[in-house]
């Protein structure tokens, strides 16, 4: 659960022991400072191992002791995925540790020495410092099925890439040695194509047969939607292509790789799918927010990915602001610039929002009502993007009530509850 600034300085006090770590791949570095900032000990270097992180316990607890300071907080910067495995383990031992914006360690380094220089012993006093000033926030450490979902969200993300660069390789072979293919299949990826690529047919072997034993060469895979007419088609395009006519042997053992290859990843991207779809059924609400009209179990499977427990949250602003969809102002004196999006958030989850709002506001009438009203009003009306990051933020909202009210999501009622509607029909 995150707290306002005041409540997170109200936590540091004259007990309170803080500790600045500059995390590293191999080796940390810690420094510890007290309330009033002033510098309790010389700096520890320690591994990125268990005997390195108890080591950091155990100068913790004796400065704690010799300082009269039992009250612990340690704080680091979310650098890459190195900071992970201190955090969880910090956590198994009963604390909690907490985060800075490396942006703010950035515009901090030269407050003490006047200097940009960047050193790990400096970065960590500076880490220190901006956690005094309670310019911190509690991570949340995903455990259970939310962890489960993030890893799987994770290898999802993987296989995708995989595919769309073997989607690539397959798009460049085929410009090299059978351009025309895809004139008379417009997917590659259909049964009847996979079939003549996963057996290396090139030009000069079509070339060589029938059009009848073409198709009942090609009927072995695909059962209908193919006859004589595209054979006649592959045949006429075999005739006058321009592919390479060299290199054909390993072209054929190119194109068989990258069918196997396609086929294997779509095979563990149907069963992690399941998986995925399996799992989040198992976080409270999510059968709610499924059932929506617009709504894929994918969708909230990664928004879980991303947001975890919501019950971390007090409010669904927490959320917005997590996502990178708060709004920003550029104003001053008589000047009144553009409002944005901050964009200081976790990108997947402001992706997957947007991509769904787009979806909600063609499928779903409440949000499509929604959506127009956006466009249209005479006030402030906003474009197409403006309107899908409002319907992201409004989604984000529905989600938080569904999750921790148990409720059911009602389009008439979502419309009903906005006053500014003017006039609206009851969606059906």
């Amino acid at each position: 659960m995150d707290f306002t600034q005041n409540e997170r300085l109200a936590q540091i006090n004259e007990q309170t022991l803080i500790i600045g770590v500059d995390v590293a791949k191999h080796k940390h570095v810690a420094r510890a400072i007290d309330d009033r900032g002033r510098d309790l000990s010389k700096r520890l270097i320690f591994s990125n191992s268990m005997q390195g992180f108890s080591d950091l316990l155990e100068w913790t607890a004796g400065l704690a002791a010799e300082n009269g300071r039992p009250k612990l907080l340690i704080g680091m910067e979310p650098t890459g995925h190195y900071w992970l495995n201190l955090a969880y383990y910090l956590k198994t031992k009963g604390e909690k540790p907490v985060v800075v914006n490396p942006m703010k360690v950035k515009r901090s380094k030269e407050l003490d020495d006047d200097s940009p220089t960047k050193n790990d012993t400096k970065d960590a006093k500076v880490i220190a410092q901006v956690v005094r000033n309670g310019r911190y926030h509690e991570p949340i450490l995903p455990e259970d099925v939310y962890a489960e979902l993030r890893e799987g969200i994770k290898l999802y993300d993987m296989i995708q890439e995989d595919l769309s660069s073997i989607k690539a390789q397959m798009h460049n072979t085929l410009d090299r040695y059978f351009p025309e293919f895809l004139t008379v299949f417009k997917d590659w990826t259909g049964k009847a194509a996979l079939h003549f690529l996963e057996n290396g047919y090139l030009p000069e072997d079509i070339d060589q047969k029938t059009e009848e034993e073409l198709l009942r060469e090609v009927k072995k895979s695909a059962k209908r939607a193919i006859g004589l007419k595209r054979m006649r088609q592959l045949k006429q395009a075999a005739s006058v292509s321009v592919g390479l006519t060299v290199g054909l042997r390993m072209a054929r053992q190119e194109f068989r790789f990258l069918v196997d290859q396609f086929r294997a990843l779509q095979e563990r991207l149907e069963a992690l799918e399941t998986q995925l779809e399996d799992l989040v059924l198992h976080v409270p609400g999510s059968d709610r927010m499924i059932a929506m009209k617009g709504i894929g179990t994918m969708t909230v499977a990664g928004f879980f990915a991303e947001v975890g427990d919501l019950s971390n949250y007090r409010d669904p602003r927490q959320i917005i602001k997590l996502a990178g969809l708060n709004l920003k102002m550029n104003q001053s004196g008589l000047f009144k610039g553009k409002t944005t999006i901050t964009k200081r958030g976790r990108r997947r989850l402001r992706s997957i929002l947007y991509q769904v709002a787009r979806s909600l506001s063609f499928h779903n009438e409440g949000f499509k009502t929604l959506h127009a009203y956006y466009k249209n009003r005479a006030k402030n009306p906003l474009t197409g993007k403006q309107s899908f990051i409002a319907l992201s933020r409004k989604l984000i909202k529905i989600f938080f009530v569904i999750g921790t009210r148990k409720c059911s999501f009602s389009e008439k009622r979502m419309v009903r509850d906005i006053p500014q509607l003017p006039n609206v029909q009851e969606v059906a």
